[in-house]
């Protein structure tokens, strides 16, 4: 998936002969431009290649298809995302105060939370991911890109399409998009969404949810208003709902550190008849109803546990104001209020992530509930005079977000392993950290925070074309200014009421520089310097909401975009230099052993890495069409990244090595087309398969553990076009996700190999299905 990919409804025949690649449009400098005269690295997802790759929410670009953008899930959980681009990766941005480096914008609104991030997706035209600091025209958070979703406006004619599938799993998905004809200068477009997979992994406890499953629903109506020409008002309210649940937790080894295998005298750990340590002089035995998986993915948990769906609910609504107040001058406003409500039911881990002990607590049923409320205003003036393109804009963010957590044990062994029971979700008595279910009212909350954010903005961006330089050069200045402030309060704390309170304000300037020279009609070379930064906040998972402050990017990149052979060749590079200060870096613990009275408790501190680090990079697009009905692409990104010792408070401040997570340091996808027309009717095969390749990771910040590479192919067959009454049209498709049914592990802890072993979360295993779609 590369630059040089763009459905016709996205695209326009490029110069020459008409047999060529297509020339794509995008938006990333907030006016239409082609992507090859835009100085910014830039991968498209088009409408197409969405189609091709049977991506229903942004989890499924997951397995690579654009080299330098990561998506994962925050622990194993569906409902909330970790976004990445360039080695820009947070950790955990999955709480009240704390922000992503990579911004996620619906048509040009901005998504603060990372839950919700997964939901289903409407209508889009094209997903822009673009690289690099995007501080100028983006603003905060979004100092290692931004990813821009655009979707279809009301057309005002009458027309739409349905679709309906099946797969294996259980799968089935049904989609609706319907544009209504103008009526009084109204345009009205209706689009709903159904997706749904049964479990991956399934859960032995009757009645109870399994792994990997989804069910989301959501719909949208917009109506578009154009009462003269040169002004229209676009309105839109969505809403959205994702059952979900997480990716099976499974132990990968047990006791890699070969020490010797104690048993169990009462609660008493002994070897050789003499109690012992667990984790230094010996291990606590495993029970005999967990078996270490090495590298095979499970098709059903070996114990049972309670699991119930997570439930994502998101709702928003958007005013879009375009006015052309002259020729050459447009002037917009983007209002939007957005929120996000989760309910956690994370219960992955089992038996996998706690030691076995007689008569003991484990599996560890992570709950949580977040609501958030965000509201922007942003204004733009776009436009053009002589020799000069201009954005000149304000934008105002304010945002609130509440969270309460708990995390009771579920399960309990019986006295030699061989069986355990499932806890009360009530208790009797009070509600104790020793005495818990997880019913409302029956929690012992261990965290509850609320978290306030407000943010103002000023930005300009201006092209200078000079005629005497034959219009070949460009140099683009931009910057912005931003004054933001941060508030919360950390309210309570292992049960008790307490009032640990933060405060953090910033107002900084973020310079753009870009000169770009066309070498040739079809050869652009561009050089750039920008800033970004990530906002700073305090982190909720700590004992007292600990604060921290920002962390800056700047970078340099020179690239070059080039058509070639009469634009059947497509060749995009980039190279960059990212420096990064006072980053962000996360350092946690979580009690695994369950005769501690603090068993469970997860606690988590943040610090800003002293000193500079470095990310590097290099880029390659590459999409040829050596004959008429064939296209073939390749991608590939080259990301070092280097975080300088940070003293880890779990240590005694002692300076301690951290990684990059979902950063791996080659990355390749390739693709290939085949499109042939079948009859004079319009209708034509077309055959899609794209492999991905990345190699091994680190998933943790403070582990040296790695994850495994990963190879995925995808590929899709469809008749597409046929004719069927009047201008109806229908397409059938087969598609199948990982085709070889590659199986390797995407996050990987050996946080516990002193007292168990490696445990792990697997990629999803292959999945089918075939597709009607009637267009009309």
């Amino acid at each position: 998936m590369n630059a040089g990919v763009a459905h016709a409804a996205d695209a326009a025949p490029a110069e020459g002969n008409g047999t060529g690649l297509t020339d794509i449009v995008v938006t990333a400098t907030k006016r239409e431009t082609n992507l090859q005269k835009t100085p910014v690295a830039i991968s498209v997802v088009s409408e197409q290649v969405i189609k091709d790759r049977h991506v229903q929410s942004l989890i499924d670009l997951a397995d690579g298809g654009v080299p330098s953008l990561r998506v994962a899930t925050f622990e194993a959980r569906q409902s909330a995302l970790t976004v990445g681009i360039r080695g820009i990766v947070p950790f955990d941005q999955n709480q009240t105060a704390r922000d992503s480096g990579v911004g996620v914008y619906i048509d040009g609104v901005y998504l603060a939370r990372s839950q919700g991030l997964n939901a289903a997706l409407f209508d889009v035209s094209r997903i822009e991911v673009l690289k690099g600091p995007q501080g100028t025209l983006f603003g905060r958070n979004t100092e290692g890109g931004a990813v821009s979703i655009v979707t279809r406006d009301p057309s005002g004619q009458f027309g739409g399409r349905f679709s309906a599938g099946v797969g294996n799993y259980g799968s089935h998905t049904a989609e609706g998009h319907l544009d209504l004809p103008e009526f009084n200068n109204i345009a009205v477009k209706i689009d709903a969404v159904e997706q749904h997979q049964d479990a991956t992994v399934k859960n032995p406890l009757a009645g109870q949810a399994g792994w990997n499953q989804y069910e989301r629903v959501g719909g949208r109506i917009s109506a578009k208003w154009t009462p003269i020409q040169g002004f229209s008002a676009l309105v839109s309210y969505d809403k959205g709902r994702d059952e979900n649940t997480p990716n099976f937790s499974q132990l990968i080894n047990y006791n890699p550190n070969g020490l010797p295998v104690g048993t169990y005298n009462g609660s008493s750990l002994t070897l050789n008849g003499a109690n012992c340590t667990a984790g230094k002089t010996c291990i606590a035995p495993l029970s005999p109803l967990v078996t270490p998986t090495g590298g095979n993915r499970l098709s059903t948990a070996p114990i049972g546990v309670p699991q119930q769906p997570s439930v994502d609910r998101t709702e928003g609504t958007s005013l879009h104001l375009n006015y052309k107040v002259m020729p050459g001058m447009e002037l917009r406003s983007i209002t939007a209020w957005r929120r996000v409500s989760t309910e956690q039911w994370d219960n992955s881990g089992g038996a996998a992530r706690t030691i076995f002990a007689p008569n003991t607590a484990f599996s560890r049923y992570s709950l949580s509930y977040l609501n958030q409320r965000q509201f922007s205003q942003e204004l733009q003036l776009v436009g053009s005079i002589p020799q000069v393109d201009y954005v000149l804009g304000g934008y105002y963010f304010n945002e609130r977000a509440q969270e309460q957590a708990s995390t009771p044990s579920s399960n309990t062994w019986n006295a030699d392993g061989t069986g355990y029971t499932i806890n009360s979700e009530t208790v009797s008595g009070a509600v104790t950290s020793k005495n818990q279910g997880w019913a409302i009212g029956q929690q012992f909350l261990q965290r509850a925070s609320e978290a306030y954010a407000r943010s103002y903005a000023a930005f300009g961006q201006m092209t200078y074309t000079p005629e005497w330089l034959d219009n070949k050069f460009h140099l683009t200045l931009g910057g912005r200014y931003t004054n933001e402030k941060r508030h919360g309060t950390l309210y309570l704390v292992q049960g008790i009421s307490s009032n640990f309170l933060f405060n953090e304000s910033v107002s900084r300037f973020d310079p753009l520089a870009v000169a770009a020279y066309e070498l040739t009609r079809n050869v652009n070379l561009y050089a750039k310097y920008s800033t970004g930064y990530r906002a700073g906040g305090a982190n909720d998972r700590s004992q007292t909401f600990n604060s921290f402050g920002p962390e800056v990017v700047r970078s340099y990149e020179i690239g070059t975009k080039m058509d070639l052979m009469d634009h059947h060749v497509r060749l995009n590079l980039a190279g960059y230099m990212m420096d990064r200060t006072g980053t962000q870096t996360d350092f946690d613990n979580v009690d695994t052993n369950p005769n501690s009275p603090t068993f469970n408790l997860h606690t988590e501190e943040t610090r800003n890495a002293p000193g500079t680090s470095k990310i590097r990079g290099i880029e390659a697009d590459l999409t040829v069409k050596p004959a008429e009905g064939v296209t073939l692409g390749a991608s590939y990104a080259y990301t070092y990244t280097f975080v300088p010792p940070t003293a880890n408070p779990f240590l005694n401040n002692a300076l301690y090595q951290v990684y990059t997570v979902y950063t791996p340091r080659n990355a390749a996808s390739a693709y290939a087309d085949y499109v042939m027309p079948v009859n004079a009717n319009g209708s034509e095969v077309r055959v899609h398969l794209d492999a991905n390749y990345a190699q091994s990771q680190y998933s943790f910040q403070n582990e040296p553990v790695k994850t495994d590479a990963s190879f995925v192919v995808n590929g899709r067959i469809a008749l597409a076009s046929v004719p069927m009454s009047g201008a109806t049209k229908a397409t059938f498709s087969v598609w199948s996700r990982n085709l070889f049914n590659t199986t390797y592990i995407y996050r990987r802890s050996g946080a516990n190999d002193a007292v168990l072993g490696d445990y792990g979360n697997f990629n999803s295993p292959r999945t089918f299905g075939g597709e009607v779609q009637i267009t009309f």
